[in-house]
């Protein structure tokens, strides 16, 4: 449970500090106030970067530094970040005064994010669906965001020597390596999607009076009784063809979540409520599977959607958030208050 927060330098905030209930807190103020960068800091001083920016952009415009600094309980945490003359950041933590260059999983503090983007996961890209599983397997598996950083460098890699536009013998070398790398990340999104797919229909019938019968699969053009060995086959094939385009046309980049409802596409059957509670009970299950991997409860960060769930799904998020320490932004105090009027702490933003 994070109980303050200090904010110096960091978006539109110059020198504030902000009190949280252990309950809900209601973080309301027109568009452009600051709504979001105050759930950002929250996000970058629990897991260290933010969901929508990059280091450079958290620093307050012709500042030279930032800092956050945040008390979870008998914790303190903060986090600086400096412009150096390279035009780059550099970033350094402090955790009970013990300094150190970037978090572990042990270090972080876990997040169950619902913000504007999600409402797409079902109609928008595969990249969505990709990062919704890949950031839960961040939270949870121990060495999976090294395992996906090495793996995005060596396709980089790959992709170098495609674009040169002739077969390097070292194409191989990155073959090999693609699919190692491919093969754990395919089995660790396997295994998440396991998990979810056991509970999705429970809650989603809690969640709805309908009786739809809501699937999750993994979609993937790779075989997947043996994933590694035949991303090698596939990638090795497609060599010419790679060159030709000058991208890697094989492997879990490539890959899908595909939710169905009644054995139909979601993002192109689901109504705007079935859409709306398929996405809650993912958000509510992400947060059963974070806290059994980590002995903590997560913290929620609902960043101007609230709105978006009808009566009955507001209703159920009520009940449970009552287990959780979270935070809400919202334009319409009102929409929110009456949910929570009993234990709702309520900051109001008015900064422009």
């Amino acid at each position: 449970m994070i109980t303050d927060i200090h904010l110096q330098s960091f978006r539109s905030y110059e020198d504030d500090s902000f009190e949280f209930s252990p309950n809900v807190n209601i973080i309301v103020g027109p568009n452009a106030s600051g709504k979001t960068n105050l759930l950002e800091s929250i996000l970058v001083v629990s897991r260290g970067s933010s969901y929508r920016a990059k280091d450079i952009d958290l620093i307050t415009t012709n500042k030279p530094w930032s800092r956050i600094e945040a008390n979870y309980e008998t914790i303190n945490r903060v986090v600086k970040l400096s412009k150096n003359p390279l035009g780059k950041v550099d970033k350094s933590y402090e955790i009970n005064t013990n300094k150190s260059k970037r978090l572990n999983l042990s270090q972080t503090i876990p997040i169950v994010l619902f913000e504007p983007n999600h409402l797409l996961l079902l109609i928008g890209s595969p990249e969505l669906r990709r990062n919704y599983l890949d950031d839960i397997l961040e939270q949870t598996t121990p060495g999976f965001k090294a395992l996906k950083a090495n793996y995005k460098r060596a396709l980089a890699q790959r992709n170098s020597l495609l674009k040169a536009n002739f077969k390097n013998p070292e194409i191989f070398v990155w073959n090999i390596r693609l699919s190692e790398l491919g093969g754990k990340i395919y089995k660790d999104r396997v295994l998440l999607i396991d998990n979810l797919r056991q509970e999705i229909s429970r809650l989603y019938d809690s969640l709805s009076s309908g009786a739809e019968d809501i699937k999750l699969d993994y979609k993937t053009n790779i075989n997947i009784n043996n994933y590694e060995s035949d991303l090698l086959h596939k990638l090795e094939n497609a060599t010419t063809h790679d060159i030709s385009r000058g991208f890697t046309s094989y492997g879990p980049h490539r890959d899908d979540l595909v939710i169905t409802i009644n054995s139909n596409a979601a993002g192109e059957y689901a109504s705007r409520g079935e859409t709306r509670t398929i996405l809650l009970g993912l958000k509510i299950i992400e947060a059963g599977i974070i806290e059994s991997a980590r002995g903590i409860k997560p913290l929620f960060l609902f960043d101007d959607v609230f709105s978006e769930l009808d009566g009955a799904r507001r209703l159920a998020l009520t009940v449970i958030l009552r287990g959780y320490q979270s935070f809400i932004t919202t334009t319409d105090a009102d929409i929110v208050i009456k949910h929570f009027a009993q234990t709702a702490n309520i900051i109001p933003i008015n900064r422009r």
